[in-house]
């Protein structure tokens, strides 16, 4: 639906590991058009296409300037101006922005996935009027965002939040040295919290080949395994983030990613973290996104209300 003005669109554009979605917004942050596609995995230049098809879709009638952001699984690096850290691995070592900007003919501002995730909740979503949150992504990855007083907190070398490669905390003997992490370093909260790495996890155990939300619903009807698989799952995580919470002190942790309706998290969690937390008031408030999977989108949409860091 093309409005009556078009003052102050945008859009915002959330590129994962297997998909891309992009948003239409207008001022007041009202959803106008919103379209998903799959990501042309290991393809650099067909990610860049993929992404020009989807932005001129949601443009379709539009004929003002429309503002672009868009949430990677990475981040650019303030030294070579290239993505870093991307676990869709063909990004990384590319002048991504320029080449979109270029392919687009439009200036385009980018932010880490968890960073916009953390951005949207904490704007208009389960986190609003938060001190500072932490909103984490557990999909293909796993990734961390900070927020405070309504800001991305972002350092000089752009990783800030970035739990998921640091190793898991309080490791047990059968869980040292950990498994292999596509950054080259072994036992990574990656491997263990991501999707995948709960997948594998399980298959290690048990033989048996699972996504993560088929354990989740296995462990939800009684499945011995999948409970089992899921317990040791919510234990590291729990351990994981208590480390954040003795770091940054959150208001609020708002989960993102597949797995973020998985009700065990939200009844487990609690009582786990509470002894890792060195604090006499050792509780956090742990909360699922109120914009579910949009919630990337909507922050790679947001970034234009914040100064610009590329």
């Amino acid at each position: 639906m093309i409005p009556s003005s078009q003052h102050g669109l945008r859009i915002g554009l959330d590129l994962g590991g297997s998909k891309i979605e992009g948003i239409l917004m207008d001022s007041s942050a009202t959803k106008l058009a919103r379209y998903r596609i799959a990501t042309p995995r290991d393809d650099y230049a067909g990610t860049i296409a993929a992404i020009v098809d989807l932005a001129s879709k949601l443009m379709q009638g539009i004929t003002s300037e429309t503002k672009v952001g868009i949430a990677v699984p990475g981040s650019i690096s303030p030294l070579t101006l290239l993505i870093q850290n991307a676990n869709s691995t063909w990004l990384n070592g590319r002048p991504f922005v320029h080449d979109l900007q270029t392919a687009l003919g439009m200036p385009v501002r980018l932010a880490n996935d968890a960073n916009c995730f953390a951005l949207s909740e904490a704007t208009d979503g389960a986190a609003e009027n938060a001190h500072i949150v932490f909103g984490v992504i557990l999909g293909t990855g796993c990734g961390g965002g900070i927020v405070v007083d309504g800001r991305l907190l972002d350092g000089p070398r752009r990783i800030a939040g970035e739990w998921g490669h640091n190793p898991l905390p309080w490791a047990m003997p059968e869980e040292y040295p950990g498994p292999q992490c596509w950054c080259g370093r072994k036992g990574c909260l990656e491997t263990w919290l991501s999707g995948p790495g709960m997948a594998a996890d399980h298959a290690r155990t048990t033989g048996e080949t699972l996504t993560a939300v088929e354990i989740a619903v296995r462990a939800r009807q009684g499945n011995e395994p999948a409970r089992t698989t899921l317990s040791r799952h919510v234990d590291r995580l729990a351990r994981g983030l208590a480390q954040v919470v003795n770091i940054i002190d959150p208001d609020v942790i708002v989960l993102g990613g597949g797995r973020t309706m998985i009700t065990q998290l939200y009844e487990q969690l609690p009582p786990l973290i509470s002894p890792h937390i060195f604090a006499d008031r050792a509780s956090v408030a742990i909360k699922p996104p109120k914009w579910g999977h949009a919630s990337g989108v909507r922050g790679a949409a947001w970034l234009w209300d914040l100064p610009d860091r590329n």
